[in-house]
């Protein structure tokens, strides 16, 4: 086996996957909610970086804008040797300066891929590892207009309570995005007077409160409640360093923020001014797993945690080989659909849905090596909307 695998080819494709009593209206909810008859879809960028050593990298990536950054700094990776991912790294942040950089993420994991294939190892492995289950808890769809679904306060608790009995640790709240601050009070105080104490509590507005004030009045409703966290409250898309450094003066929930800012500067730019509690990072928007290590280490050093957006078998390997973080995020999760950020890419048993964790409230680790999953590229075929090769 080659101890130099050098990139001859990068293969890019596309995907469109249907997932059924799916709406979309973004002046009701800011992401997808339950809408029996509707049509929900979401967009798939499937990556396979091919070597002269005869081993791939592989990775299904959900993140948006991905497709065009990749295409832009792609060409620089052929003829390299595939285990670089520093250089690879640190070079398309040059190439991508003036973008959110977010497809050297995609590209990042399927070179972990790579590099655990031709180590024969699990990522987790390769990275160090700490522990080999992750506690989880579940983090809802956004809310909905239709009866039997996530429509009310009551609702979100009744999911709470079914959320407890299956043995998550903690519980999410995604709402609406219409302003309406009482009934957002409202589903903080149902939930939390149904399941406080027993699991941990919290909520992302996905940052649609349109004042300060509003932004004030849920979090002091949160720490009524002891929420264990309050995320992306505000209409600033997360990303105001001194309006979130007000907020945590003024209330006891510890603040989450750094989903919509990216890479490690961003991050610790952010602690520095005091703006955030918990830190928030996810692979495939934040530089892939080299650049969420440099994160989690860099939080580390700030006696912080970090906390990782979003189910997928790259945030398993992260969290799993970091000792400051908390919960794994599984989501999205509704008592009526199935995970539509875990599109049915897999050959293999791996699963990110409602029913994946085990009795203790554990999602364990994939063990083979790279990644650990393998993608069903010949079933997804159907699905493919486009495609580029760099070589």
């Amino acid at each position: 086996m080659s101890s130099t695998p050098v990139i001859r080819k990068i293969q890019l494709t596309r995907y469109r996957f249907p997932f059924d009593d799916v709406g979309h209206d973004l002046s009701f909810a800011m992401g997808p909610f339950y809408e029996p008859g509707g049509k929900g879809f979401r967009t798939v960028l499937g990556i396979r970086i091919y070597t002269d050593a005869g081993i791939t990298g592989e990775y299904m990536s959900i993140a948006p804008g991905t497709f065009e950054q990749i295409q832009s700094f792609g060409p620089f990776l052929i003829g390299k040797n595939g285990l670089e991912r520093e250089l690879i790294y640190n070079q398309a942040k040059s190439i991508l300066r003036k973008q959110d950089r977010m497809g050297i993420g995609p590209i990042d994991i399927a070179l972990w891929d790579l590099a655990g294939k031709v180590h024969e190892s699990p990522i987790y492995r390769l990275l160090g590892g700490y522990r080999d289950r992750l506690p989880a808890y579940a983090s809802t769809y956004h809310a909905d207009r239709t009866k039997g679904g996530l429509n009310s306060p009551e609702a979100y608790a009744d999911f709470a309570e079914q959320c407890l009995s299956m043995g998550y640790k903690g519980f999410k709240i995604h709402s609406w995005a219409e302003s309406n601050i009482q009934r957002e009070i409202d589903t903080v105080n149902s939930v939390g007077n149904r399941v406080g104490g027993k699991m941990a509590l919290m909520i992302d507005p996905c940052c649609v409160y349109d004042t300060f004030a509003e932004a004030l009045a849920v979090g002091r409703a949160c720490d009524e409640q002891q929420f264990f966290w309050y995320e992306d409250p505000m209409r600033d898309g997360g990303v105001s360093l001194f309006a979130h450094k007000q907020l945590r003066k003024m209330l006891s929930t510890p603040l989450l923020q750094g989903e919509h800012i990216h890479l490690v500067e961003a991050h610790v730019d952010m602690a520095i001014a005091e703006s955030t509690d918990f830190w928030r990072a996810d692979p495939e928007y934040d530089g892939g797993i080299t650049g969420v290590m440099k994160i989690a280490n860099a939080a580390e050093g700030f006696g912080m945690d970090l906390e990782l957006h979003i189910a997928g078998p790259a945030q398993r390997h992260c969290m799993a080989s970091m000792r400051n973080s908390n919960f794994y995020e599984m989501g999205l999760v509704h008592p009526k659909l199935s995970n539509i950020a875990n599109p049915p890419v897999y050959k293999c048993d791996y699963s990110d849905q409602l029913e994946s964790i085990d009795s203790d409230g554990c999602v364990g680790l994939p063990q083979g090596p790279g990644l650990g999953v393998e993608y069903d590229w010949e079933r997804v075929g159907k699905y493919q909307i486009a495609e580029f090769v760099i070589d």
